[in-house]
């Protein structure tokens, strides 16, 4: 007899009519159970979802084939790895909206310390890429073909446009030079850029126009990018930075990201604050595509360049690093800067006292690390800010930084509260794990960020809901870079997942202790693969390059 299994199983003849039916629905259990034994990847099971659109959490398992979310809800089909989530929450891949990972990822594309922290997509470039526009997709497919474990795209930025045209000085750009300058914005964005940044509060890219900038973002909207940037201001000026990017934004029809949005200056801090939100929010209502992204610490990092007047770099960095070794040109900036309307960050953070060295990248001055620069000042019995600048000027070519404390936790929470604000980091992969080097700067976000939001403002302060701040990490963000299958937990999507216990989660990135990794999550999935279990990083390299719009591949 013909026992009439599943045609996706197998049809078999029976050797002899002994075989009844109970026998076939035996040998038709059998076979399942075979079939089921490796019909998924991975199984999640017993968890509770976050689905990231900021719904109600539910419980549910979770199937994964070949790199997808293959089916949620009550999976009976067996994985070839299960995992138990019993207590535990199950997100969506967390995505780092401001990321600085561009050069490191090239040495070293594990990315370990935003692995640990539930990162499994960072979008790369405030400064750009780390090559010009004509390399860019030899960079992508380097990253590629070294492996990463993360995916990984970025922006251009407009000050790489800016340069190929004119040099990196304060000049007049004719309509010639901004041809030129779209012509590289529109290979970038042809090369597979998200699209445009620009960093116009530090030299030289603070030399850049408005209309150079809504020039270049004409270019960026043709191909359906983004633009993204540090304004010109975070301080004093910060309302009519906001302008400007609202303008850039209408004249030019796309949308607008603010980078690591802040109030950065004690006697504006609340009101200001809430003026920006204001303007913001006015601008969505208007039609404007406007949105966020910030760091839950009350500190910046930069370099101590960014306490030097833009005008010391017009003429370039090697004639600016000249100016700062002259007395008579110290004493000049001096005064400059002690000018309480003044936008540099000795301004900005209140003084030296709250301006914190970090990282010297000299041996001389490498034991005030972690001091602040009057402490300093008065160790070496120098004025503040001549121990800023020799301390700047000794570690060239590395670019020594600094903590700045010039935000209120107040105004942290406030902006955190806006729907359309999302998370970044500020901060890029080591290249050893838990070391401090060259290409990153030794702040607890590196290492703490995505787990600070959950285990602080959640968790402790309850300034939302565990759905909302995933929300944040998640679709959102996604929904802005234009990600279409990824951000959520859905039947069809990517499987990047994060794996967490929502009771310990725990940021142990600290001041003192900025490279110290999180605990309380138990796995990390990139694209259906698992790349973090137990705080142990699996050495696979899953990750993708994620292209934006405007990509035409090339066969160079």
């Amino acid at each position: 007899m013909i026992c009439n299994f599943p045609t996706r199983l197998v049809r078999l003849r029976a050797v002899g009519s002994s075989l009844t039916n109970i026998a076939c629905g035996a040998l038709l259990v059998l076979l399942y159970a075979s079939v089921d034994a490796t019909e998924y990847d991975i199984v999640i099971r017993h968890g509770t979802v976050l689905d990231g659109t900021g719904a109600d959490a539910f419980p549910a398992d979770i199937a994964i084939r070949n790199g997808r979310i293959t089916k949620i809800g009550t999976v009976h089909g067996e994985g070839v790895v299960e995992i138990d989530a019993t207590g535990r929450h199950v997100s969506p891949g967390w995505i780092d909206m401001m990321d600085q990972s561009g050069e490191t990822l090239l040495v070293n594309g594990l990315a370990e310390n935003k692995l640990m922290m539930g990162v499994t997509s960072a979008i790369g470039g405030e400064g750009g890429t780390p090559v010009p526009a004509t390399e860019i997709q030899s960079y992508f497919r380097t990253l590629e073909r070294q492996g990463i474990s993360l995916n990984f795209g970025s922006y251009f930025n407009a000050f790489q446009a800016r340069e190929f045209a004119v040099g990196d000085r304060n000049v007049d750009v004719s309509a010639a030079d901004i041809d030129r300058m779209k012509n590289q914005m529109r290979l970038a964005m042809q090369a597979g850029v998200m699209g445009m940044s620009s960093a116009a509060f530090y030299a030289p890219a603070s030399f850049m126009s408005t209309h150079e900038l809504v020039e270049l973002a004409k270019v960026v909207a043709a191909y359906g990018g983004i633009y993204a940037a540090h304004m010109r201001d975070e301080s004093r000026s910060l309302l009519s930075a906001i302008d400007e990017m609202l303008l850039i934004g209408e004249q030019a029809k796309l949308p607008v990201e603010i980078f690591h949005f802040k109030n950065a200056s004690a006697p504006y801090w609340g009101v200001n604050t809430r003026l920006a939100i204001e303007k913001i929010e006015d601008a969505r209502k208007r039609g404007i595509e406007i949105g966020a992204d910030q760091y839950p610490y009350i500190a910046g990092g930069s370099g101590i360049d960014a306490t030097v007047p833009t005008w010391v770099f017009s003429d370039g960095s090697e004639l600016a690093y000249e100016r700062l070794r002259d007395p008579e040109v110290r004493t000049r900036l001096k005064r400059e800067i002690a000018d309480p309307g003044s936008d540099r960050m000795v301004a900005n953070s209140g003084g030296w006292k709250n301006i914190v060295l970090l990282s010297a990248f000299n041996a001389r001055y490498s034991a005030y690390e972690g001091m602040n620069f009057e402490e300093i000042a008065a160790a070496l019995d120098r004025h503040p800010a001549n121990a800023a600048w020799d301390i700047l000027l000794a570690g060239l070519p590395a670019r020594a930084n600094a903590l700045y404390f010039l935000m209120s936790e107040s105004d942290v929470q406030e902006i955190m509260r806006q729907p359309w604000v999302s998370i970044g980091s500020d901060a890029g992969t080591s290249l050893k794990l838990g070391r401090s080097d060259e290409s990153m700067l030794p702040h607890p976000r590196a290492y703490g960020t995505f787990p600070r939001i959950l285990r602080r403002y959640v968790r402790e302060l309850k300034l939302f809901s565990l759905e909302e701040a995933v929300r944040k990490m998640t679709s959102l963000p996604a929904s802005r870079m234009r990600l279409v299958d990824r951000g959520e937990i859905e039947e069809g999507f990517w499987a990047d997942i994060v794996i967490f216990d929502a009771d310990e989660i725990q940021d142990e990135a600290t001041w003192t202790e900025p490279l110290r990794t999180p605990s309380g999550i138990d796995y990390v999935i990139v694209n259906g693969v698992i790349v973090v279990d137990h705080g142990v990083h699996s050495g696979k390299t899953p990750g993708q390059i994620l292209r934006g719009p405007g990509f035409q591949e090339s066969s160079d």
